[in-house]
C-alpha cells in the first residue's frame, strides 16, 4: 500500500508533479491489458467487470487528484482550474470547500458505511455462494461465454446443500428468484449500513467504489491501492465461482468440497486483511472532511 501522509498541507510544485507522474504511470500500467483488448475487440469475463459494474471511466483513472485540503503550489497548479471542484487560494490551488459541500451527503454516508462495516467482527462463511446463487435454477447465464463447471445441475445442487449466508446487498439483488429466499436473511438497499461486514469480499471491493465517489475529494493513491485490492478480490470471487475459467488461466477454488471451503476462507481472511487498513483510511479521510 503506498504511503499518503495525512498531515502534510502544502505540496511544492517538484512534490505534486512527481505523485502525479508517479500516478499516471500506476494507472497505465494497470489500465494497458483492459486496453489491449479492447483494442482486439475481446470481452474477458473477469476484468471488464473492474470496467463495467464501476463506472470510473479509464481517463478519470488516469487522472490524479490531491485530495481535500492539500494545496499545490507553483505555475503548473493553475491547469487545475480546468476541473470541477477547484479554486484558486492565494498563490495556491486546492479543491474548494464548497466542492466539499456540495459532496457532504455522500461523505457522511460513506462515513456511517465504512465505520459500521470495521466495528463488526468479519464473517467467513458464505464461501462465495453468491455467484451460485445468481444462476440457480436459470437458464439465463451472466457469463454467457463460459460454460458451467459442473453443468446446471450440478451448479443448482451446490445451491441446495450449502447454506447461503450473503451479507451484501448489491450481491444478494443479482440472485435469482428461487435462490433469494434461501439466503440467510432478506437484504435491502435500506438495511445496507446494518449488514456489511468486513470479511465481504464485495465489500471489500467497494472500497475502491467509495473512493472514486468522493472524486477529487480523495488522494488518487488511495483510491489506486483500493482498485488494486479490488482487482485481487475479483479474482477470489471469481475463482470461487461456478464458471470454468481455465481457458482465461483463473484455477478454480472448488467451494464445493470441503478442502475448496477451506482454501476460499484463507484467501477471503487475506483480503480481509488487506482491506482494513484501506477502509480505515478513507473513513479517516471522510471523518476530516
Amino acid at each position: 500500500m503506498s504511503e499518503v501522509l495525512l498531515e502534510r498541507r502544502l505540496l511544492d510544485e517538484a512534490e505534486w508533479t512527481g505523485r502525479e507522474r508517479r500516478h499516471t504511470e500506476r494507472a497505465e500500467s494497470f489500465l494497458g491489458p483492459h486496453r489491449a483488448r479492447a483494442q482486439r475487440g475481446e470481452a474477458h469475463p473477469v476484468w471488464d467487470f473492474l470496467f463495467s459494474y464501476y463506472s470510473l471511466r479509464p481517463r478519470q483513472l488516469r487522472r490524479w487528484h490531491p485530495g481535500f485540503g492539500v494545496a499545490l503550489d507553483g505555475g503548473e497548479a493553475s491547469r487545475f482550474l480546468d476541473r470541477a471542484g477547484y479554486e484558486k487560494s492565494g498563490a495556491v490551488v486546492t479543491v474548494s470547500q464548497e466542492h466539499l459541500q456540495t459532496r457532504a451527503d455522500t461523505v457522511a454516508f460513506i462515513a456511517k458505511l465504512l465505520r459500521a462495516t470495521a466495528d463488526r467482527p468479519p464473517r467467513l462463511n458464505c464461501f462465495g455462494l453468491h455467484e451460485w446463487a445468481m444462476v440457480y435454477r436459470t437458464t439465463d447465464v451472466r457469463h454467457d461465454q463460459v460454460p458451467l463447471r459442473l453443468g446446471a445441475a450440478g451448479t443448482d445442487e451446490v445451491v441446495e446443500s450449502i447454506p447461503l449466508r450473503c451479507s451484501h446487498f448489491d450481491a444478494y439483488r443479482f440472485f435469482t428468484e428461487p435462490a433469494a429466499p434461501r439466503n440467510a436473511e432478506a437484504l435491502s438497499r435500506e438495511t445496507q449500513v446494518a449488514t456489511e461486514q468486513p470479511g465481504c469480499v464485495h465489500a471489500n471491493m467497494d472500497l475502491y467504489k467509495w473512493c472514486y465517489k468522493l472524486g477529487a475529494l480523495v488522494p488518487s493513491e488511495l483510491l489506486m491501492d483500493c482498485l488494486e485490492l479490488a482487482a485481487r478480490a475479483r479474482e477470489l470471487d471469481m475463482r470461487a465461482s461456478p464458471y470454468d475459467l481455465a481457458g482465461f488461466g483463473i484455477e478454480p477454488i472448488s467451494v464445493e468440497n470441503t478442502a475448496g471451503r477451506t482454501e476460499y476462507v484463507r484467501c477471503q481472511r487475506d483480503i480481509a486483511d488487506q482491506s482494513a487498513p484501506l477502509r480505515a483510511a478513507l473513513l479517516s479521510r471522510c471523518d476530516e472532511m
